[in-house]
């Protein structure tokens, strides 16, 4: 009995991530190439009250990761979304889909970052596309299939860097030359004004740079405490996400017009360029680095949910292997970085990225109804941690199909 015990923990993942790294790895989930990307957008349309629309994305947000938060704590599975639905409607087949869904745009959204980071480093140095993308997906794939610690140090360590960058854009901010003579109180949008309708237009597209918290869910077989921790670190992670953001938009603005941010290819090197090459090549590398993360980050999440559903047999045995010296889902983590290189060298992943940002807000929407319907079962997996109104996870879901519905008018 002793031995057969022994056998099966060596195929279980390990709980090592402690409740301190496991917030900056959330924050390293969302923190990076989406809000260096949508700072100017998010100005260009909001204006001067682009720090509004911020906060007001990341109040939706916070919707869907409350819902996803008590999941969590209910249903502490690596499965993530899969399990949760499946928990909820007993619907094998709908189960199994969303976790195909949800391995799939994983694969696409690192495959496409993978990409990225290679196009960013070709700013600096001239080196061949293909051979590169590939080394980048293999040594990524290396370090998620090296240890849970490694993967988690790496994040947790490109994150704080990121987070230190985006410190140093608001101090920049303050020293710009012939900065707007805005003042703190013209951010918030007057109650009678039309701006309003602005901020909220701004506040759907600034939702994405919000994405990402849901891949938290998928570590709960490797956080200590888990049933106490994971929600909220999740929360955590969410709202000092939201701060920085508003904080940082917010120096933007003070120091450079909107419409100037809204045209800036680069808006956080604008906000520092006026302290030399030397800050803007910096800002140049963390953009090479949060796309390594998050990058890394849905070769992890693929990895541990093709693990959780290989446990419910839903996806074939051997992707649930766990390696015995590193506690990692090592097949399942090597099909994926090599998919990922492949996919990444021959396909054009700009329209793909776009569908995965569309199947992710569905999946939000499914799980918040998943929530909803639990909370309806009286005594059903009941959470002592973490415990939320039944109608809170119904302003979720409206939210999500907003955002769905936004983000298909931005398509058509």
């Amino acid at each position: 009995m002793a031995n057969n015990k022994k056998q099966d923990n060596s195929k279980k993942l390990q709980r090592t991530i402690r409740f301190p790294l496991l917030v900056l790895y959330g924050m390293g989930t969302m923190v990076g190439a989406g809000f260096y990307a949508l700072a100017g957008k998010v100005a260009g349309v909001a204006g001067l009250f682009a720090p509004v629309a911020f906060g007001v994305a990341g109040l939706l947000a916070l919707f869907s990761a409350l819902a996803f938060a008590e999941l969590s704590s209910r249903l502490p599975h690596a499965g993530g979304s899969a399990r949760y639905v499946e928990e909820a409607f007993g619907k094998k087949w709908l189960s199994a889909v969303i976790g195909w869904l949800i391995i799939v745009t994983g694969i696409v959204s690192s495959a496409t970052l993978t990409v990225a980071t290679v196009r960013f480093i070709q700013d600096f140095i001239s080196v061949p596309e293909q051979i590169s993308t590939v080394v980048v997906a293999l040594i990524l794939g290396g370090i998620a299939a090296w240890g849970v610690r490694m993967a988690v140090g790496v994040v947790v360590g490109i994150s704080v860097l990121q987070i230190a960058t985006l410190l140093y854009v608001i101090f920049a901010s303050t020293t710009v030359p012939e900065s707007t003579a805005v003042s703190w109180t013209e951010l918030w949008p007057p109650l009678e004004s039309t701006a309003w309708l602005g901020v909220l237009s701004a506040a759907f597209l600034a939702f994405y740079a919000f994405i990402g918290f849901e891949d938290m869910v998928t570590m709960a077989e490797e956080v200590r405490d888990v049933r106490k921790s994971l929600p909220w670190a999740l929360v955590l992670s969410l709202i000092l996400t939201a701060l920085l953001y508003v904080i940082v938009s917010a120096a933007l603005v003070l120091a450079i017009p909107p419409e100037t941010l809204a045209e800036a290819k680069t808006p956080l090197a604008a906000a520092v360029r006026h302290h030399g090459s030397v800050a803007v090549a910096a800002i140049g590398v963390i953009s090479i680095l949060s796309a390594v993360n998050s990058a890394l980050v849905q070769i992890v999440m693929v990895s541990r949910v093709a693990y959780g559903m290989a446990d419910r047999n839903y996806a074939p045995q051997l992707l649930g292997r766990v390696s015995e010296r590193t506690k990692t889902p090592w097949l399942a983590t090597l099909l994926a970085t090599v998919v990922i290189a492949v996919l990444a060298v021959l396909l054009e992943m700009t329209t793909l990225a776009n569908v995965t940002s569309l199947v992710l807000l569905a999946v939000f929407s499914l799980v918040n109804f998943a929530l909803w319907w639990l909370k309806g079962q009286d005594g059903k997996q009941q959470s002592r941690y973490f415990n939320l109104p039944r109608t809170l996870p119904l302003v979720g879901a409206a939210v999500s199909t907003a955002a769905l519905v936004f983000k298909l008018l931005q398509l058509i």
